[in-house]
């Protein structure tokens, strides 16, 4: 097992030795998790700064240009956790080997702190913590890198940690308070899976995730977990298999797809899908838990192999008893001669397929839980849960899920691909904020050119290729306004110059890599794109600002966050870019 180190730098041994505070035990954080909150909902009440200047560019992954292929940055990254003065993000160091041996490198967490307009470092902590090996499954397993996701609460700043613990840090100076372990032996094959939330009284969720050591995506996995770890350390777990009650065995059969031999799909009209293994139910990789103002939990769970075409929405009591399930199948009726081409055109269902159905398997639609999605609920203000994932057969768009507080489904929307989505609250009310990529390039339900060629437009004119951030009534789950990237021009800033030259390069736009939206008190939506521009976007879809970062095609998705003063956090190309007055 790698050792732990804690790194306090001089600057914060100056700070601290000219009385300078840098840090209250009791501050509240600005924005301590995924999404802001334990709702998850990615909305602050104070108003962001005008993007008028860069007020600093840290470099938080050195290895960006490895990282990057045709298909993206395939990496996912921690929300910068601000509070106060303070700013904590992940760094990643040490060596990187190949996209397939991500685990040479080490994780740190530093503690960022404005002084004299600059960021500086106050305090490095390098975890021991390393991501689930990659997978090179075709059912099960992730190909992008996970989260290594720190959460902050008004005591403390806890960090993941190898073999499923998590180390508890004194914000202020980085030292160890505790080092949490949820079982009584550290097993190296466990993981900590996903980002830590946190509750208001301070309670720390998470999941875990134990894999067979030599086939960690060919074997089932040998024990799943949902961790809670109170104020005082104290730790209880519920095992992964009591959260998910009447959940196939893992031995039972779930529907798989029909073989590409077999194209166009569906191979007949009544043709019957193929059936695998399920294997055992468990956490969906990079999901944070949302916790509600009842202290219910919510989590997701799919089949560990099947590539997680079986999986459910878990409603989760504060004692880790089930609550209710929800099954995530079954939900959609937009496929064969809906959003997709008409059967027997170029991009549709073989013909005489039954309208509406997801043409791999010859049923209604739902959703396929990737891990390689960092997709988590939101709890809406009125206790609904919002959920998305993705689903081939709409161009991989996925979709998002209103469910009630009950799990009864409310409405859907023909987005929901890795993104957890944000609340604007207004007038008593609320409306959700998504990106809503529609994507290009990409056939329509399968990756054979013949079948599905990738020229969207071409075939499938009325519903083409446009990059949109909308916002969604949540009773109806249409739009109420949205505003679309029509930026065709790449551009790059001369390093030595500060000059910036562009080529126009994207027709049809730039997709949005937003994973994780952030929103102000004027209802103002923070978002980056693929063209390497930080937008603001005002109520009613108009543009209010934008400025130019650094072009980052093909980029990862990334999360945003708003400080407690209105600087707007951004991520581009393994760079933490910082906007204000």
């Amino acid at each position: 097992m790698q050792g732990t180190e804690r790194l306090v730098t001089a600057l914060a041994v100056a700070l601290v030795a000219a009385g300078v505070a840098v840090g209250s035990a009791l501050a509240t954080p600005d924005w301590g998790q995924w999404g802001q909150n334990q709702q998850h909902e990615g909305f602050v009440p104070v108003v962001g700064q005008g993007l008028n200047s860069i007020l600093a560019d840290v470099v938080y992954d050195p290895f960006s240009n490895k990282e990057n292929t045709a298909d993206g940055t395939s990496v996912h990254y921690q929300t910068a956790l601000l509070e106060g003065n303070a700013v904590y993000m992940e760094f990643k160091t040490g060596n990187f080997s190949n996209l397939t041996n991500w685990e040479t490198q080490p994780w740190q967490q530093k503690r960022l702190d404005w002084v004299n307009g600059a960021l500086a470092t106050t305090w490095t902590f390098t975890s021991d913590w390393k991501p689930e090996p990659y997978s090179k499954s075709v059912q099960s397993g992730p190909t992008w890198e996970p989260v290594f996701h720190a959460v902050l609460t008004n005591t403390a700043i806890y960090v993941p940690g190898f073999a499923g613990t998590i180390y508890k840090l004194d914000k202020a100076t980085g030292a160890v308070l505790a080092h949490i372990n949820p079982f009584p032996i550290a097993d190296a094959n466990t993981f900590v899976a996903g980002p830590l939330s946190a509750d208001s009284a301070g309670n720390i969720y998470y999941n875990l995730l134990r894999l067979d050591p030599n086939h960690p995506w060919d074997q089932d996995i040998q024990g799943a977990w949902l961790a809670k770890v109170a104020r005082d350390n104290s730790v209880s777990t519920a095992s992964w298999a009591s959260l998910v009650p009447g959940a196939p065995a893992a031995t039972d059969l779930c529907t798989w797809q029909f073989a590409t031999t077999q194209l166009p799909w569906p191979p007949a009209p009544d043709a019957v899908a193929p059936r695998l293994p399920c294997g055992s139910q468990r956490p969906v990789i990079n999901v944070a838990p949302a916790v509600a103002s009842d202290g219910t939990i919510y989590d997701v769970s799919r089949v560990h192999f099947t590539r997680g075409r079986t999986g459910f929405l878990l409603a989760i009591n504060p004692d880790l008893t089930p609550k209710w399930v929800a099954p995530l199948q079954n939900l959609f009726h937009d496929g064969c001669n809906v959003e997709i081409p008409p059967n027997g055109a170029p991009g549709g269902c073989r013909v005489g397929a039954t309208t509406g159905v997801d043409p791999a398997i010859n049923q209604a639609g739902g959703f396929r839980l990737l891990d390689e999605g960092t997709s988590s609920p939101t709890v809406a203000p009125d206790g609904s849960i919002f959920f998305g994932a993705n689903s081939r057969y709409n161009y991989s768009q996925g979709h998002m899920v209103h469910f009630s507080k009950n799990g009864k489904v409310l409405g859907s929307y023909h987005f929901g691909w890795d993104l957890t989505p944000g609340i604007y609250r207004h007038d008593l009310t609320y409306s959700l904020v998504i990106k809503d990529n529609h994507y290009g390039d990409i056939g329509s339900y399968c990756n054979d050119a013949t079948w599905c060629p990738p020229d969207r437009d071409a075939t499938n004119p009325s519903y083409p290729e446009q990059y949109f951030v909308t916002q969604l009534n949540p009773k109806t789950m249409t739009p109420e306004w949205q505003f679309q990237n029509t930026n065709t021009q790449s551009c790059t800033r001369d390093p030595a110059t500060g000059l910036v030259s562009c080529t126009t390069t994207n027709p049809h736009g730039f997709e949005w890599c937003i994973n994780a939206p952030a929103i102000d008190a004027n209802g103002t939506v923070y978002g980056n794109a693929e063209d390497g521009v930080l937008y603001a976007i005002g109520q009613g879809g108009g543009l209010k600002q934008k400025l130019f970062l650094d072009l980052s095609v093909p980029a990862a998705y990334t999360p945003l966050s708003i400080g407690g003063d209105g600087k707007i956090y951004a991520q581009n190309f393994g760079h933490l870019v910082v906007v204000g007055n």
